[in-house]
């Protein structure tokens, strides 16, 4: 069965420090693809890739518009494009904001799960209103591992609640939790797909 190389992190308000504390615990053999979108402005989405880079020992870039993407690498969207993917590549859009972003993070997290399906690990992390939950039902629907920022730990508890209220999350942890349980789940082998939900069962967060 295929291993869960496929990484998909998405956060908002106060992302940033718990983005830095994982990518800070990744060890240099880490064997998935890391694929980030955080709500900022651009001059501050270019402090955080420098922060990234500086944090551990993952290389993290700015992604670009047909890339292979490779294991033990961390791809960052860049300002103003939707980061998806597709096809075994990495494109960019210059779609309709979405959630009043781009990029935004459930283009990320829907493509990665139609494109990956069980591969597929989507994290949530802190901030605000609900933007990632309906990206990580899809990730659910489609037999992915979901994986939320405990609310009680983040600094804006809006999204990783959101996703908790409407998806059976299959992980909740603290910030400094996270890192560890992400190398746990791309060291697993002989992964069993889990079932993938019924369509009946899909959630959605807009009320």
């Amino acid at each position: 069965m295929p291993r869960r190389d496929i990484v998909v992190i998405g956060g908002s308000a106060g992302s940033v420090t718990p983005l830095i504390e994982i990518v800070k615990a990744l060890p240099q053999d880490f064997a998935a693809c890391i694929f980030i979108v955080v709500h900022l402005q651009p001059q501050n989405t270019s402090k955080l890739l420098s922060l990234l880079h500086r944090a551990g020992v993952l290389e993290a870039k700015f992604t670009s518009d047909g890339e292979v993407p490779q294991p033990g690498h961390i791809y960052v969207a860049p300002p103003d494009k939707h980061l998806l993917l597709e096809n075994g590549l990495i494109r960019l859009s210059v779609d309709a904001q979405e959630n009043g972003f781009r990029p935004a993070i459930d283009p990320l997290f829907c493509a990665a799960a139609h494109a990956y399906e069980s591969r597929v690990i989507g994290v949530l992390l802190s901030g605000l209103l609900d933007d990632g939950t309906l990206g990580l039902a899809a990730v659910k629907r489609h037999g992915g591992i979901t994986v939320v920022q405990n609310p009680d730990d983040a600094e804006f508890s809006s999204m990783p609640q959101s996703a908790i209220d409407h998806i059976k999350i299959d992980h909740i942890r603290s910030q400094v939790e996270l890192a560890a349980l992400l190398v746990e789940l791309t060291s697993e082998t002989d992964v069993a797909p889990i079932p993938r939900e019924e369509e009946s069962s899909r959630s959605t967060r807009k009320t």
